[in-house]
Formats: C-alpha cells, structure tokens, sequence
C-alpha cells in the first residue's frame, strides 16, 4: 500500500516513496545507482554512470527552451542510517516504514533519509515529466555524500556542460545557501595492552541525548556521548579503581553521538560501593549543565554482583585512552568574525570504539578556513602523538566560498520573493555541501544550495513537511522557467 498516495506533488511523493524502498546507506548504494539507470534508459535519456556509482541523466530543453543555458541539478543518493534501539528494521536490505501525520513525514524508528531523497525525488519527476517547461538538464546524482562527499570529488566535471547549479541539499526553506564550510574526516589509533585479571564487571552509559548534525546543528551546544564520557571516565578514575575493558559511541563521524558506553572492571568491593555513590552525584550534574539542550540525559550504571575474568587494559593504557578520550578538542572552536552566527571552525568525535588491540577515534572536522582546519587536525595529531598513537585523514573537501556578485542568487531572490511575498534568507552554512567540488571543477560556476524544511536530520526523529515540499518544487519549477525566459 503506498503510505503517500494522494499527497501533492504527486509525481514528487511517489519517486520518493519508491526511493525509500530501496536500501541506500552511504556506502552501498548499488542498488539506488542501478534504479536511477534503468530509469533513465526507459525513458531514453542520456545517462552515464561512473565506477563509484554517480549517475548523470541529461535531458534536453522543452520547446522553446532548447537555447537557454545548461542547468544542473544536483543531490546525492545515500542516506545516513540511524535507528532507536528498539527498531527491527534491517536498514541496510529493507526499505523504510513511512509515516504521515499532521501533513509530517517520519519513518517509524528510523531516520527518513530525506537528506537528500527528496532532492532525487523533485529530479526523477522533472526528468520523467512531458508537460513541464525548463531548460536543458544535467541532473547529477553522486553517492556516498554523507561520508567524506567521496561521489562528489571523484566526478568528471568535464563531462557537464552548465554553468548554473540547484543544489538540492538544504534543509531549511526560505534560504538560499550560498557558501559553506570544507571538511575532512580524521581516524586516530590508541594502541592498548592487556592483562588477564579479576574483578567487579561494570558498565558504565550516557544515554538520552538529542545528538543531531554535526554541521548544521553544533552551534546549539548539545552534549556529545563520546566527549562527556570522556569526562565521566576521569571523575571516575579520582576515587575508583578500575580498568576499561571495551568502550563504544555513536556511529557516524558527522553525527553528534547519543549515546555512549563503557565497560569496567573494578578492582574490589570498596571500588563499587564508591561507583554507585559516586554516579547519581555526576549525572544530577551533568543533567543540570545539559537541561536545556539535552533533558533526557542520563548515566546508567550497572554492576555485577559476583567477580568474573576479563581480558582488560592494563591501568597505563587505560589512563592513555580516558586522556585521549577527555582531552580531545569537541564541539564549536571558533565563530566567523564576518558572518554573524556562523561557525567557523569546529569538530566532532562521532565515533568511539575498541577492539583487542586498540581503541579508535573517528572525527568529522569542519571550518571555512582551510589553514583553521589544518590546524585543529595537528592538535589531535600532536595529542594522540604524544601518548603513543597514530592518525590518518581522509574524505577531504574545499570549502565553497562566498560570491560577492551572483546572477543566480539575484534571479532566486527575485523568483522567491514574487511566490512568498517576502525576501528569502541568503546565508552561509558551517555543514559541507557540495558545491565547493562543483566550483572547483568548473570555471565561473554560479550555485546555490536549497531545500524543503526537514528537522532532525541523521536522526530516528528526522521528518520532512509536506506542504514545505510542494512549495519548495513550485519555487524550483518557477526558477527553472525564469532562467529560460530571463538569463
């Protein structure tokens, strides 16, 4: 039974629905790219398909738009997976449970992958309409976005033709992106040693934060999972003996962890009784430095009642791992001193986790600033250098910089203000999009970014509103049409 049925646009919603029946998490998005291609060819369109995965499908002009200017259209195709605990769905080979209510798209237990199913949505639907009017299209679809933009910098460039890109990656309606912030992912290594010893096994949970995107969310200051259980582990290690066993947190490096544990063992008796005094003293005040941004926060604490064998961190290696763990920069580093509002540089440890032989760190770091960026890079290297560990960098992308002149910005603002009654707001974003590796590759390139209003993207919360989709296609279709007529 489709769940969108009878939701306007009609041709919008139902690409949608069937994009959310494939399973396309970043990284494994095969089988979305293979759709995307069988489509095209049905419909005896131009298409090109890369050895990543990216699709491009170029469609000409309607009658008398056959001489406008080239437009490209752009989103990717993966999605970040994200679920509640107690969702059975098996994201990587199910499709999504969609649900509406109050006119709110939301998939039930999962993230909705809105970011950026919808931009392929409005896309599929111009290039399978006949009825239509708008320029020629160049409609590219890049793959694995949500990790390191990797579809994005691999492109051809050369094989496009336009000088005008819609990007269909914001989540805000009502503004028009016209720069962003570059990124690069960072993986450090703490190697550990281990003994085989005996003790009180403990575990040791932060859970119940908002989490939220790393880009567009950091500013609201939400409490990271990993970083505080940094700060837990230390308070801890003050007046209780113990060694780490494992630690794990979060799942993407670009989302800001919600939940993140540890398990302990500790070393006697007067050890427990002094956790569990010691754990509702650190979560009142944890819950009262976080009640604004995070009021369902909360440190569970387990322990067993018996002794058992485990094969721990030795105490060095456990004090390495919580200095690493608490020491590591987290969060908003700087602000713009240009831009009001606008974070500058910051990163975020997004994923914790261990095995035998180490423990790993992966961040997502971020500044429109490329020598800021270099610089919070070298602090994380000089700090896990110095106690024994190791780094690497990967998925690095350029920043897309600001536009002081911009016929597109000005025809969007135009088009924009004579649909809303009011002007849109033209704003810089700290999230990467990826714009900047199509400016890089094209010479005199004019783009901006935009999009329905989506909330709680990268998150099981994540929804998208359906009259905001319907007013967002109107407003693309009207801009496509007034390129034609007025570029």
């Amino acid at each position: 039974m489709a769940i969108l049925k009878g939701l306007a646009p009609e041709s919008v919603f139902t690409y949608f629905e069937e994009i959310c029946g494939i399973p396309h998490g970043s990284g494994h998005t095969e089988q979305i790219s293979d759709y995307l291609c069988t489509f095209a060819k049905e419909r005896k369109l131009d298409c090109m398909q890369d050895q990543l995965g990216n699709v491009l499908i170029k469609k000409p002009g309607t009658k008398g738009y056959e001489d406008a200017p080239v437009v490209i259209l752009q989103g990717h195709m993966d999605m970040v997976l994200d679920q509640t605990e107690d969702s059975k769905v098996d994201m990587e080979n199910e499709g999504l449970l969609l649900t509406v209510k109050d006119g709110i798209i939301t998939a039930e237990g999962t993230t909705l992958g809105g970011d950026d199913g919808i931009a392929v949505a409005y896309m599929l639907a111009l290039l399978d309409s006949e009825d239509i009017p708008h320029p020629p299209l160049e409609a590219v679809f890049t793959v694995d976005e949500e990790i390191g933009m990797l579809g994005a910098a691999a492109f051809d460039m050369t094989k496009l033709r336009g000088k005008i890109l819609l990007n269909i990656d914001s989540e805000d309606e009502g503004v028009l992106l016209c720069s962003c912030a570059g990124g690069v992912t960072v993986s450090a290594t703490l190697p550990v040693e281990r003994d085989r010893d005996e003790g009180y096994f403990a575990k040791v949970s932060l859970e119940g934060l908002c989490g939220g995107h790393s880009g567009v969310e950091i500013h609201k200051g939400r409490a990271s999972a990993n970083h505080l259980l940094g700060r837990v582990l230390s308070e801890l290690e003050e007046t209780v003996s113990y060694r780490l066993i494992t630690l794990h947190g979060g799942s993407k490096d670009n989302v800001i962890p919600n939940f993140a544990e540890a398990e302990l063992l500790l070393d006697e008796t007067g050890d427990v009784k002094e956790l569990i005094k010691q754990a509702p003293i650190i979560n009142d005040t944890l819950r009262r430095e976080y009640e604004a941004t995070d009021p369902d926060m909360k440190l569970v604490v387990s322990i067993a009642d018996k002794t058992k064998k485990a094969n721990v961190m030795t105490y060095q290696s456990t004090s390495a791992v919580i200095a690493a763990l608490y020491g590591f920069p987290n969060g908003v580093i700087r602000m713009s001193h240009e831009i009001p509002g606008l974070v500058q540089t910051s990163l975020n440890l997004g994923i914790l986790d261990s095995d035998v032989r180490e423990v790993s760190f992966s961040f997502s770091v971020r500044s429109s600033v490329a020598s800021e960026k270099n610089a919070l890079v070298g602090r994380i290297r000089s700090l896990i250098g110095q106690l024994g560990g190791d780094l690497s960098v990967s998925g690095d992308y350029p920043a897309w910089e600001y536009k002081k002149e911009s016929k597109l910005r000005d025809l969007m603002s135009r088009v924009f203000e004579a649909q809303y009654g009011y002007a849109p707001k033209v704003e810089a974003i700290h999230a990467g999009v990826e714009c900047g590796f199509f400016a890089g590759g094209i010479d005199g390139l004019d783009a901006i970014s935009f999009g329905p209003d989506m909330r709680d993207i990268h998150t099981a919360n994540e929804s998208m509103d359906v009259k905001s989709v319907a007013r967002t296609w109107d407003f693309l279709l009207a801009t496509l049409k007034e390129i034609g007529h007025d570029w």
